[in-house]
């Protein structure tokens, strides 16, 4: 995977993140954990594969969080299957 291509796929999973820092369905410090790891993303101070392997891990730990919507899960399920493709490539 080329460098761009990661980069499109960070692109896309901060946007997903923000769509689901939007959502008032979700949480409070649901969405301020997001807005850290969307952070973290963006973060130009590490390769990308430390910070998707970073932000994975987080996510991991945000899923069991008993709170959560299921539509939220499932859209965090969905980015960290797109950091994955990162982290696996490095």
């Amino acid at each position: 995977m080329e460098e761009t291509e990661k980069e499109e796929v960070i692109k896309k999973c901060t946007e997903m993140l923000e769509e689901m820092m939007s959502d008032i369905t979700v949480p409070r410090n649901i969405r301020k954990s997001l807005g850290m790891m969307k952070n973290k993303l963006l973060d130009s101070g590490e390769s990308l594969a430390i910070r998707a392997a970073a932000v994975i891990s987080e996510l991991e730990e945000l899923n069991s969080n008993p709170n959560i919507p299921s539509h939220a899960r499932t859209a965090l399920w969905s980015v960290v299957s797109n950091l994955e493709t990162i982290s696996v490539e490095e």
